[in-house]
């Protein structure tokens, strides 16, 4: 997208946040929600301010008994994110000596704050520290521990999952789900036959943005959806600049063979810096596409995708002379560059064959110009979701429509526009001052990127939804409250990112499997392509 003027974004959030407003300026509900409530609630602040709008609400009983299994970069978000209303943090555990004293010291900024400063030290010395989840697992019930917070390198997701599950424990784990995809459906079937809670830290699914992004698409506001393109552009092409390269610290450099064997890992570097090698970790469609293709996938009513195809390439990382003393060769395996295009089915596709909406993905290392986002392309609408934190929407100019672009403000009528139904977005000159709904942009000026939420209605589930977590063999539905992203939900963004990385390898258009999608069938993008990892 191009470059847009401080002028031209601040139209944009004025008209998403109108829109939002009008949408829900009446009793409007959806799902049994009344979205008006729900965002003056949020806007006003205070503890569970989401609640109404994702299905729970304040704990009525005690707190659930949690433990956070992985403290590196993520658990830590985690752990500064955790709703102590909901979970009591009982224990931690983690392989890495500086991960486990980086969980209670934190990172010295609000992000991660560590335990301590977080919960008070007092209340951080009664947390128990373990140096491996097996470990931990066999004092589960001298701590009471009902459930796991699993925020581990990706190919121990499963296995650790799949341990914590046997031993009777509800699961969060981090996205991606797994490294395989038969591992995804053993996983389901695991929290089916032990009528388990699982669910996967996609965290847009409680993401109060998002949310009520959709519920304007859902609502028509921008008409036909025929184009998504999602982005996450970096620039690491200058020394010591790549995040994912980490240095292994010194308390972490005596990790012997014996602890590292029983995940697999093949050395201390593999440990720590997991993200970089095939075996640990699923690249860049896995860390990072896999957020914005679970986005797109909500826009789209979490249809299924029929095809993907695209390039991958290790193009800066390793290449010979690419600068002054060859600083950035490393020995990293994944891609630093991705470029993958996905075929939806569009609203009339079992009639016409062709009538898709085109999802395209690029992840680069070498340029961040413009900013991580999904832009959704509408007959009558274009919503900009930015960094996570901003949404913006303008109206098309086209046929039959007066005005339109990103220099244009707008406000929502009832009616209709070429023909279609639903709410209607109409555009007049900026000059005119604004049309938005008074205090329009209040319920937005902080925003969460819905980790909290997340662990919140997990509490809440645990609680709430048993003692028949798998009803009829099914997940709750999340429309009637179930959780959002649960292994069902999470697998379908596995196979979507796990699809793609085959894609590219084989440089090939591959199709998808309806079976792939279904827990009960054995079938798999992996075995079906003749790749076991």
């Amino acid at each position: 997208m191009a470059a847009l003027t401080p002028e031209q974004e601040q139209i944009g959030k004025e008209n998403f946040s109108g829109a939002v407003h009008a949408m829900n300026s009446g009793d409007t509900k959806s799902g049994g929600v009344n979205r008006r409530d729900a965002l003056k609630a949020i806007a006003a602040g205070g503890v569970g301010t989401s609640a109404a709008l994702f299905g729970y609400s304040e704990l009525k009983k005690d707190r659930v008994r949690v433990a956070f299994i992985g403290t590196g970069d993520e658990g830590n978000i985690l752990l500064n994110e955790h709703p102590e209303a909901y979970m009591e943090i009982v224990a931690i555990a983690d392989l890495r000596p500086f991960n486990r004293e980086r969980a209670f010291k934190g990172d010295g900024n609000d992000v991660r704050k560590g335990l301590i400063k977080k919960l008070g030290g007092d209340v951080a010395s009664k947390i128990k520290t373990f140096n491996s989840h097996k470990e931990l697992l066999e004092h589960k019930d001298e701590l009471g521990l009902e459930a796991v917070v699993i925020a581990t390198p990706l190919m121990t997701h499963a296995p650790i999952a799949l341990d914590c599950m046997e031993a009777g424990l509800h699961v969060l784990t981090e996205k991606l789900m797994a490294r395989t995809i038969p591992q995804c459906k053993e996983m389901i079937r695991s929290a089916r036959d032990k009528n388990l809670l699982l669910t996967v830290g996609h965290q847009r699914h409680y993401s109060v943005l998002y949310d009520n992004a959709n519920n304007l698409v859902q609502n028509g506001m921008l008409g036909d959806i025929k184009h998504i393109r999602a982005q996450w552009h970096r620039n690491n092409s200058f020394p010591n600049s790549d995040s994912w390269q980490k240095k292994i610290e010194k308390v972490d450099q005596d990790i012997t063979d014996a602890e590292l064997d029983p995940f697999g890992f093949d050395n201390v570097n593999q440990l720590i810096n997991w993200r970089l090698y095939e075996k640990t970790g699923g690249g860049l469609m896995a860390e990072l596409g896999s957020h914005q293709m679970d986005a797109a996938s909500i826009f789209l009513g979490k249809v299924h995708p029929i095809a993907v195809s695209g390039f991958g390439g290790k193009n800066f990382y390793g290449i010979e002379n690419v600068g002054p003393k060859d600083k950035w060769k490393d020995n990293r395996e994944i891609d630093d560059q991705i470029f993958v295009i996905f075929e939806f089915p569009g609203p009339h596709y079992e009639q016409n064959n062709r009538d898709k909406c085109i999802v395209t993905y690029s992840s680069i290392n070498t340029n961040k110009f413009e900013p991580y986002g999904e832009i959704v392309y509408g007959t009558r609408g274009t919503l900009f979701m930015k960094t996570e934190k901003e949404a913006m929407l303008w109206k098309e100019d086209g046929r039959g429509s007066t005005g339109g672009g990103p220099d244009q403000r707008l406000w929502v009528i009832s009616g209709t526009e070429g023909g279609a139904g639903g709410p209607v977005m109409e555009a007049y000159e900026t000059t005119s001052g604004p049309k938005v709904a008074t205090g329009g942009t209040d319920w937005a000026t902080n925003v969460s990127r819905g980790y909290r939420e997340e662990m919140e209605h997990f509490c809440y589930a645990i609680r709430n939804q048993g003692p028949d977590y798998w009803p009829n063999d099914q997940p709750v539905d999340p429309k009637a409250g179930g959780l959002r992203c649960n292994g069902v939900v999470a697998m379908a963004d596995a196979i979507m990112a796990l699809t793609a990385n085959l894609a590219m390898e084989l440089q090939t258009r591959i199709e998808f499997n309806p079976d792939w999608f279904d827990p009960n069938s054995d079938a798999a993008p992996e075995l079906e392509h003749g790749v076991t990892a």
